[in-house]
């Protein structure tokens, strides 16, 4: 059962992911039939306001850290990455017996304190290079909103957050429980936590412009039928010297790229117009729905008809 929920604080603490714990976790239900969680607010020095990331903004914690020795989950939101946290919460965190779930950056917190070497776990998507230098042992999964792994849960962004917390409240307090604190959060009551962050994909480049030419004709005229063949014909090159020499320049095999491209053109279209799948997937060289929902899926991780639901311009 979940009765005790503590929230440490440290300087540079982002005030919505530490309001969103508050609204799961820290607001009196009992009235709806939510079983009443005993919430606590925990600094390194007790009553001392703690600056966060919004200048003027401080929060002041009631209880210390010591605090989280004596509850059923400890929940840290996202803060300023740094390269050192305070040792009296790492200590701590390294102490304690609870649950431990981690909102954004919060991960970095758990990651110093060496709880996630050899676990599954996430963070947002712009800080996961970081995150991978500074704890290479982490089996890190950049692309998933949240990361179940037992007595440790890591969420990417704020609303992924929402979803790992719901995800605990399901598991820990039952469906009709977690259903009663979206439906007063007004979200949706679950998410999958494989389903894929909304990043912003890298597009590959070039270390040497002798490509860029060949890459800039296929990207121009993205909705033809483009090949290994026909670019390594653009290159002047046999198909084998201009695959090896993709490969060294751009990290990614032609076809791979190509199919990355066509994603994030057909991305656009579906973000910016009004034209339906069959129309998208021509024009991004896909040529039929089908074959773009299967590669879309694959590298944004929902089908294009919901992306567009949730990112079209209006």
């Amino acid at each position: 059962m979940l009765q005790s929920v503590a929230v440490p604080l440290i300087d540079g603490v982002a005030p919505f992911e530490f309001g969103l714990l508050c609204e799961v976790f820290g607001i009196d239900r009992t009235e709806e039939g939510v079983p009443p969680i005993d919430f606590r607010v925990c600094g390194e020095f007790p009553n001392e306001p703690v600056p966060t990331s919004i200048r003027g903004v401080s929060i002041t914690p009631e209880h210390g850290f010591d605090a989280l020795q004596s509850v059923d989950l400890v929940a840290l939101p996202a803060a300023r990455v740094r390269e050192h946290y305070p040792e009296k919460l790492v200590k701590a965190l390294r102490e304690t017996d609870a649950t431990l779930l981690s909102v954004c950056s919060g991960a970095f917190i758990l990651g110093a304190a060496g709880l996630l070497d050899d676990r599954h776990c996430t963070t947002h998507w712009r800080e996961a290079r970081l995150f991978r230098e500074r704890f290479p042992k982490a089996q890190l999964n950049p692309d998933v909103l949240f990361v179940d792994d037992g007595n440790i849960i890591t969420s990417a962004g704020t609303a992924a957050g929402i979803d790992a917390c719901l995800h605990l409240v399901r598991r820990e307090l039952g469906t009709k429980v977690a259903n009663t604190i979206a439906r007063r959060m007004v979200v949706a009551p679950q998410r999958d936590g494989g389903q894929r962050q909304f990043v912003e994909l890298p597009i590959p480049e070039c270390s040497t412009d002798s490509l860029e030419p060949v890459l800039e004709r296929v990207l121009d005229t993205i909705a033809e039928n483009h090949t290994v063949a026909s670019m390594a014909k653009l290159a002047v090159m046999s198909e084998r010297t201009f695959a090896r020499k993709f490969v060294a320049e751009t990290g990614t095999t032609p076809n791979k790229w190509l199919s990355l491209q066509r994603v994030l053109h057909a991305r656009r279209l579906l973000e910016e117009t009004d034209l339906d799948v069959d129309a998208v997937a021509a024009r991004s060289g896909f040529g039929t729905a089908a074959l773009l929902r299967h590669h879309f899926h694959r590298v944004v991780g929902v089908a294009p008809s919901d992306y567009r639901r949730t990112f079209a311009c209006r």
